[in-house]
Formats: structure tokens, C-alpha cells, sequence
């Protein structure tokens, strides 16, 4: 296993030293002959081996007695090593292209190929000044039991089904929203939007017009909801500015605030919310593709990979 470990070694230096590329041929060389099952070059594995014990030599005559002595023994470790650590690197690899993550669907450990960890971050609910983030893995989020009829559909009769639950006033929520929409577009899913007001009062009356528009305008809901995920949040969060985006899409403006202040309609938002909560959501956006969650804005070819049943594992 000597020539193997020499020739990833040698091959890799010999990228950039030419002095190395001539090591990494008698290393190729050595690999083809193990593996049609004959001897190695001798000249070729002293000269890796004595050019190694000449280098802990320096450091270490001990070492250097030890290297000398079990220096097979220590070429199958390191080789061991070496496939464990490449195996790893390629789980962590198909992780991250897969699910966002190189430790599996919605894990928050440290991902080489995503530092800051942004494919998982989320909006924590509930009341606060800003959009906070909040990074926890969570197996228990489920749409099992859960009733989702009375949120805004459309494609219905879709052979894949997108569960899109956001806020509008949270960045997180903002970035997956194209995704999403493109993701439906392609592939013709089923598509449910839920509104979940994380921002408690700041966001509720942007909850109760959404349900008072999709109960008398549902074919201008769409229009609306992305006209909210494309605007600057502050101008939707104020409340100052309602009437006026109401006006914007031609809407019935005195019907459409009549039913926001109605207690039906408060009541009805409220419901939807503890329907949501039936879920184990912790953060927004969070989204269901074929009953399957994706905490956090995912980059686009995760969701993709979920409609394609590109997940093995």
C-alpha cells in the first residue's frame, strides 16, 4: 500500500515541482504492478522509504528505529487513514450537494463547503426587534396530522407537492422565495403557501390580509404574495402603507380592511397558526417537498434533488 499513498503524494507535489513528477510515474508504475499482482519496484520502495526515515531522522533517531522497523505497518495505517478521510470527504460532499449540509438534511455542525452556515439558518418565531438566526438540528418537524386546506393552493392535482411556510419580513424566508417559485414553475408541484407572522404583531395584519385575499381574490393572491417577498420589507411592515398596496392590485380596499379587523378573520389566522405549530416548525422559512422538511433557504439544486428523488441516504 506504500506506492498507493506515494502516488497520491507524489502526484499531487508534482503539480507544482517538477523534481516530484518523475516519483509519482515509478509510483503509478508500482500501483499497476500491485494490482496485477506482482512485486513492486525494490529500488522505488526503499527510495520512498529512506527518503521518509531520512526526514523523522532529523527530527528523531527513536522515530526513526521505529518507522524503520514497522514501516509496513505504518504504510497500512496511513493508507487506512487516507480511504477513511476520502470516503468521508465524499459523504461530506454528497451531503452538501444533496441536502445543503455535509452532515445530512437540517444539521447545523460546522460544513467545510458552507462556513457560515447560511443553508441552515433560520427566523426564530416569535416576537423580536430584528430577524434573528437560530441554528438547531430538528427530526420531529412533520406534516403528519396537520390540516393545510384553508391555506392558499394552486396546480392542484400536482404529481410532487411544495409546502412553502414563510414570513414576509424575514430575510431567510425572502431568499428561498424565488427558489420555491421557480421550483413549482418547472416541475408543475402542487403548491401550498402558509404565512407564519414570526414577527408576531409586525407581520399579523400582513397574515390577516393575505387570508382576506385569498378568501375573495385567490387567482391575484399569487401576485400579491410575491409582490410582499420582492418589496422592501419596511415599507410592507408598515401599516401606513396597506391601503396603498391594497389600491396597487385593484383590490375592494374598504371589503379587504373590514375583513382584516373582523374577529372571524383574527380568529381564523389564529387557527392556521396552531395549525402550523402541529408541524414542530422552529424557524422560518421551512419547507415540505413531498412531505419531506428542508429547514432554511437551501440552495436551489437541494430542492430540485427532492423532486427527482435524487436521495439515496
Amino acid at each position: 500500500m506504500p506506492c498507493i499513498v506515494a502516488l497520491i503524494v507524489f502526484g499531487i507535489m508534482g503539480i507544482f515541482s517538477a523534481s516530484q513528477r518523475a516519483l509519482a510515474k515509478e509510483a503509478l508504475d508500482c500501483v499497476f504492478k500491485r494490482v496485477t499482482f506482482r512485486p513492486c519496484n525494490t529500488g522505488f520502495a526503499e527510495k520512498v522509504k529512506g527518503k521518509l526515515i531520512g526526514k523523522v531522522l532529523k527530527r528523531s533517531t527513536f522515530l526513526a528505529k521505529l518507522l524503520n522497523k514497522y514501516y509496513e505497518v505504518f504504510s497500512w495505517i496511513f493508507f487506512i487513514l487516507m480511504v477513511g478521510s476520502t470516503i468521508w470527504v465524499l459523504r461530506g460532499g454528497y451531503n452538501f450537494y444533496v441536502y445543503g449540509s455535509c452532515n445530512g438534511l437540517n444539521s447545523s455542525g460546522f460544513c467545510a463547503f458552507d462556513p457560515s452556515g447560511s443553508n441552515n439558518k433560520v427566523t426564530p418565531l416569535g416576537d423580536s426587534e430584528t430577524c434573528g438566526t437560530v441554528q438547531k438540528t430538528e427530526k420531529t418537524v412533520t406534516l403528519k396530522n396537520v390540516d393545510l386546506s384553508s391555506f392558499p393552493t394552486k396546480n392542484v392535482g400536482g404529481k410532487d407537492t411544495v409546502v412553502f411556510i414563510g414570513c414576509y419580513a424575514c430575510d431567510y424566508s425572502r431568499k428561498a422565495y424565488p427558489d420555491i417559485l421557480k421550483l413549482v414553475k418547472n416541475k408543475n408541484a402542487n403548491y401550498i403557501f402558509a404565512h407564519y407572522p414570526a414577527k408576531g404583531e409586525v407581520t399579523n395584519s400582513l397574515a390577516n390580509a393575505g387570508y382576506c385575499i385569498n378568501k375573495d381574490y385567490k387567482e391575484k393572491f399569487w401576485d400579491w404574495n410575491s409582490y410582499l417577498f420582492t418589496t422592501d420589507k419596511n415599507y410592507i411592515l408598515d401599516p401606513a402603507n396597506l391601503n396603498t398596496m391594497l389600491t396597487k392590485f385593484s383590490f375592494d380596499v374598504q371589503k379587504i380592511n373590514e375583513c382584516v379587523n373582523s374577529i372571524e378573520t383574527k380568529d381564523a389566522v389564529e387557527a392556521e397558526v396552531k395549525e402550523l405549530n402541529k408541524t414542530n416548525i422552529y424557524g422560518t422559512p421551512t419547507i415540505f417537498i413531498n412531505s419531506k422538511a428542508f429547514v432554511g433557504p437551501k440552495p436551489y439544486r437541494v430542492y430540485r434533488s427532492a423532486i427527482n428523488r435524487f436521495i439515496f441516504f
